[in-house]
């Protein structure tokens, strides 16, 4: 497998899609991986420099740097003329992981 033509990839994670180069951290949402473990994503397409490659034939191998809490989202509620109020709120758990590799599979040279 080669390293050096691949520009970027998308990726599905979580269902949904990132635009990923290697070496690129990127936030997710919580994945059922131990930090510090490797896990291979979803490849849906692929960018090369000398056009597009088979998304089949690629590996984006990502490794899981750790889990994180999103920021803090405030929800407030009200109905006019009365005197309802409600403040609700949540943080995301996300997983912060980081691209190690895209890699294209040889193609096999016949003669």
């Amino acid at each position: 497998m080669t390293e050096n033509p691949v520009t970027y990839a998308v990726v599905r994670v979580g269902g949904k899609q990132y635009k990923v180069s290697a070496g690129d951290q990127v936030l997710v949402d919580r994945l059922a991986v131990d930090e510090g473990k490797s896990l291979t994503l979803e490849t849906l397409l692929v960018r090369t420099t000398d056009g597009s490659a088979d998304p089949k034939t690629a590996k984006v191998k990502a490794r899981v740097l750790e889990h994180v809490l999103g920021q803090k989202i405030r929800v407030f509620t009200y109905k006019p003329k009365s005197t309802f109020k409600k403040t609700r709120g949540h943080r995301s758990r996300l997983s912060r992981i980081a691209i190690e590799s895209i890699a294209l599979k040889e193609k096999k040279s016949g003669s």
